[in-house]
């Protein structure tokens, strides 16, 4: 029991940074839509940060938290954002469709981008003149490890700082693949139905029961480390050398 509550606070930071990160991927899905003359979500009260609007109880809420607490692979997502295609103002409504589909993940790698500089730079004014230091207090910040933080050297205040901040990083990137994988309900499943020819349109939905259940064994099973490959390669090839250039190292 002693070591779940211990893993309390690791846990809220993580789940803070998911529950704002959806909710910032469905207002965005929402408000392509509007923008492309679509209100229906916007009529049903989508287009906002609110994590009450876009909550899902099962995959926002008990889902996420007991992946976090133990352990196990989680999958989280919101309440998909309703669109109607025939409002799309769009010549082609599949193309439409898959511009908003695109938006959501859109906005989770814009948020990536954003989070990265703000990290490193905390990270930097954490770590004083020690250019190790400033890089295991990032690396720790990337991964909301608060028991690290704290052996560095940072009070609370600044362990979630720099937890929060850090986290919003990883989380983004992990979203923004995950939710990009071509397989419907995954907005790359909108997506990539929405540039194919019509003609490929029928082989690709028979497909589509058969690609979720290997996509399930994927993310449930060891394999998920395969899947999650490129992921590895852009925290080792982008965000951390981004970062060792901010950080000064």
């Amino acid at each position: 029991m002693d070591q779940y509550i211990d893993k309390i606070p690791h846990v809220l930071v993580l789940y803070a940074a998911l529950l704002f990160s959806l909710s910032l991927h469905e207002a965005s899905h929402a408000t392509s839509a509007y923008l492309l003359k679509d209100d229906t979500a916007k009529r049903l009260g989508r287009m906002t940060l609110n994590p009450a609007a876009h909550i899902s109880l099962v995959g926002t809420v008990i889902f996420p938290l007991l992946g976090l607490m133990t352990g196990w692979p989680f999958i989280g997502w919101a309440k998909p954002v309703p669109v109607d295609p025939r409002n799309l103002s769009t010549k082609s409504k599949r193309f439409g469709y898959a511009l908003v589909s695109a938006a959501g993940p859109a906005s989770n790698l814009v948020l990536m981008l954003l989070f990265l500089p703000v990290a490193a730079l905390i990270a930097r004014a954490f770590g004083g003149h020690s250019l190790t230091l400033r890089g295991d207090i990032f690396y720790a910040g990337l991964t909301a490890n608060l028991s690290s933080l704290s052996t560095l050297g940072l009070s609370a205040g600044q362990s979630v700082i720099m937890a929060l901040t850090g986290t919003l990083v990883l989380i983004n990137l992990l979203l923004a693949f995950f939710n990009m994988i071509p397989v419907a309900p995954l907005d790359g499943g909108g997506v990539i139905r929405g540039l194919l020819p019509v003609s490929t349109l029928p082989r690709w939905d028979r497909f589509q029961p058969y690609m979720i259940i290997v996509l399930l064994i994927l993310v449930l099973t060891p394999l998920g480390n395969f899947l999650f490959t490129p992921v590895y390669w852009i925290a080792n090839h982008f965000i951390m050398p981004v970062a060792s250039l901010i950080l000064g190292a």
